[in-house]
């Protein structure tokens, strides 16, 4: 990955994710939470998981950032942007709007 792939997909991860790591901190432990996602033998769900290494990422300064971050950044990214674009009617209380802030992005935000 080059530098001006870095760039933007840090451009892109820092634009999408409208969430605080403490904002996400305190989402993550609530149920509505845990109650989405696609989950392996009832475990932790994906979405669950990835929130955990976003706040993990953004705690990071961005010259600590590794290539597997990036990575990482690269995946939320996509994921935001495909889940949004198939938003439903009534986005309060959703299992939509739940997913989306399991990745970092509340839908609700102006």
């Amino acid at each position: 990955m080059n530098d001006d792939d870095k760039k933007d997909i840090y451009d892109e991860f820092k634009d999408l994710v409208n969430m605080s790591a403490s904002e996400l901190k305190k989402w993550l432990d609530t149920d509505e939470s845990k109650s989405v996602g696609q989950k392996k033998d009832g475990s932790e769900s994906t979405g669950h998981k990835s929130g955990e290494r976003i706040i993990e990422i953004k705690e990071k300064k961005k010259g600590d950032l590794t290539d597997d971050d990036y990575k990482h950044m690269q995946k939320v990214v996509g994921y935001i942007k495909r889940h949004s674009a198939q938003r439903p009617k009534e986005v309060e209380g959703s299992d939509w709007e739940y997913s989306l802030k399991n990745w970092g992005n509340d839908p609700t935000k102006k």
